[in-house]
């Protein structure tokens, strides 16, 4: 089957480099499927999973925090604020980074519209990790 370049970049390290059959992505507007000869196209990423497909199965499932991802036909650069893999994300770490996103959702209810949008994408990421964790 057909591979493109899929790398994965978080602020401490590169975390993936390969080639890869398909990549699921968190995108802002809904789950997005890449595969070889995609598009062009640089697309916001929310919180949530990104899952690698080689040999037709699910091989990799990484939890990204926010971020942006360029999609070329060739190639796949997701440039996450924050990246784990779902085995090692803590559910007790999830729920605390929850409780603190929904306490600064609920400060930011007089704040200006783009910093309660920044706090609702912290809580929205914090839900996915969640969500994640759990069903790791």
């Amino acid at each position: 089957m057909a591979t493109f370049q899929l790398e994965l970049v978080s602020p401490e390290k590169l975390l993936l480099s390969r080639a890869v059959e398909m990549a699921v992505l968190p995108a802002a507007e809904g789950e997005m499927g890449v595969l070889p000869g995609h598009a062009p196209v640089i697309v916001t990423l929310g919180g949530g999973v990104i899952r690698v497909t080689e040999g037709g199965q699910v091989t990799e499932r990484l939890f990204v925090a926010g971020g942006f991802a360029e999609v070329t036909p060739e190639r796949c650069t997701v440039l996450a604020v924050e990246a784990t893999p779902v085995a090692q994300l803590s559910r007790a770490a999830a729920e605390q980074r929850l409780r603190d996103a929904e306490a600064a959702y609920a400060a930011a209810a007089g704040d200006t519209p783009e910093k309660r949008d920044a706090a609702m994408a912290r809580l929205l990421s914090a839900r996915a990790m969640v969500q994640a964790a759990e069903a790791a």
